[in-house]
């Protein structure tokens, strides 16, 4: 069974160590920093077998030169299309990716949108599905669309959608609480969404991370992939003043309030 080594980065940026059961190897996903991922690997001794890169911004892959002069010859692992420095196997999506010095195989999911290439890896180690899912989804919220699209972002959440509910979703970033207030503009009302607030607010006033996120919880409480039902396309008609004949629609005239009336 695999572990996951937290590793905060910035100000609100999670990197991710992927180790074997005994804690002696790991692959390391979208080190955007280097110092605190040498620290974490150091401090629990375990060594770093390869890197994992979902996207070529910079918080993701900052790190990566700093980690190749401190262990020289690791395999970095990333989108094909996207032109970031270092990478040494190229992803296209649909592969698989074995690591075997943490026994762990990870299928390439294409989860453009965030980024016009930005893959995402899922794993099952026998016990826990599992997707590293960089800045296509939040807790509660997704990514800004930069050179990715409207439509391809929608696409990749329903893809997402798609996945075992028990997945837990791993992303890089520490946003759940602004993400809950804009999904209350959507869903004032909700029960389920109310009840996450006070379980997030109160992780994060004790110092907690809220990620990683089950699917089953985005799926009752994340407005992006809430788009099919009637009163949340009611909703954001109303605030945006559109008319939107079908999901994408929706999700596009959604992600265009929160960058323009929220964030």
């Amino acid at each position: 069974m695999a572990h996951i080594i937290t590793v905060p980065a910035f100000s609100d940026n999670y990197i991710w160590l992927v180790c074997d059961d005994k804690q002696e190897n790991a692959a390391i996903v979208d080190p955007g920093d280097a110092k605190p991922v040498i620290a974490a690997l150091k401090s629990n001794n375990i060594t770093p077998a390869a890197i994992l890169i979902t996207h070529f911004h910079n918080d993701h892959v900052g790190g990566i030169a700093e980690l190749l002069r401190e262990y020289p010859g690791l395999a970095v692992y990333g989108p094909h299309s996207e032109r970031i420095p270092h990478i040494t196997i190229k992803l296209s999506g649909d592969e698989t990716v074995r690591i075997d010095e943490i026994d762990e195989e990870f299928k390439v999911m294409n989860v453009y949108g965030h980024t016009a290439g930005h893959i995402a890896y899922f794993t099952n180690d026998g016990t826990q599905n599992r997707l590293f899912c960089g800045d296509t989804i939040f807790a509660a919220g997704c990514g800004r669309v930069f050179n990715g699209t409207m439509e391809q972002l929608h696409d990749s959440l329903a893809k997402i959608a798609e996945l075992p509910e028990d997945t837990l979703l791993y992303c890089a970033h520490e946003y759940t609480m602004a993400n809950i207030g804009f999904a209350k503009w959507v869903e004032p009302e909700s029960a389920d969404l109310l009840a996450r607030e006070q379980t997030a607010q109160a992780m994060r006033d004790n110092n907690q991370q809220t990620v990683p996120s089950l699917l089953s919880l985005e799926k009752s409480t994340n407005p992006f992939l809430r788009t099919h039902l009637d009163h949340v396309v009611e909703k954001v008609a109303i605030e945006t003043g559109k008319t939107l004949n079908n999901s994408t629609e929706v999700f596009a005239a959604m992600r265009t309030w929160k960058d323009t009336e929220y964030d």
